[in-house]
């Protein structure tokens, strides 16, 4: 089916967010695009792409933002997170500092989000596994600590990538399902809030 039209049951906006560096732009084009490169640089202030899925019979657009990392951008980041449906909190498993800042992220998801945006702890780069310092065990057990839902994933080996965007969304899918058995007002709110959003003037920065 044609995924390019404009015609859909649902749109969510998500956020892939994390330290710099732990692979967030390389994970946003290996799903939408099914490519990898190392040569991406690290983003600067805010982008996005656009892709359609399937899932229990709903045509479902996402709308994926790629945030910076570094502090400089937090102020323009943190603004995106109003309206986003689920995130995607990734560090690298090669890197101690992304998994310690883990908890910061999750507070301002907290503080800056709607209540009931669901994330996923995602454990980024499992190709390099001669380089780990950080155990799948440890990932799990501050997943379960959370209350995400935890993958280990590899956008350069294409592991796990569609995996973890497909429990985001099902999960998104069964909450929202839960909200408008209580108030059927709320899908249209969704449909109409969530309508894609050109690139920001504010991308220069």
């Amino acid at each position: 089916m044609d995924t390019n039209d404009q015609t859909f049951d649902y749109m969510f906006k998500l956020l892939i967010i994390g330290n710099s560096s732990v692979g967030k732009t390389s994970f946003l084009f290996r799903y939408c695009d099914n490519s990898f490169t190392q040569a991406f640089v690290s983003t600067v202030g805010i982008d996005f792409k656009v892709k359609t899925v399937y899932r229990h019979d709903k045509r479902v657009k996402l709308q994926i933002w790629d945030t910076a990392g570094q502090e400089r951008y937090r102020t323009i980041t943190t603004a995106y997170y109003r309206g986003a449906m689920g995130f995607l909190l990734m560090y690298d498993i090669t890197n101690e500092e992304s998994f310690n800042a883990v908890r910061d992220w999750s507070t301002q998801v907290k503080t800056y989000s709607w209540d009931n945006a669901q994330v996923v702890l995602v454990g980024n780069k499992s190709d390099m596994e001669d380089q780990r310092v950080v155990s799948c065990d440890r990932g799990q057990q501050l997943a379960d600590e959370l209350g995400f839902p935890f993958f280990e994933t590899s956008a350069k080996e294409d592991k796990h990538v569609k995996a973890t965007f497909d429990k985001l969304v099902d999960i998104i899918c069964d909450k929202m399902s839960e909200c408008v058995d209580k108030d059927p007002t709320l899908i249209r709110n969704i449909n109409t809030t969530q309508n894609l959003q050109s690139k920001p003037a504010a991308s220069c920065c």
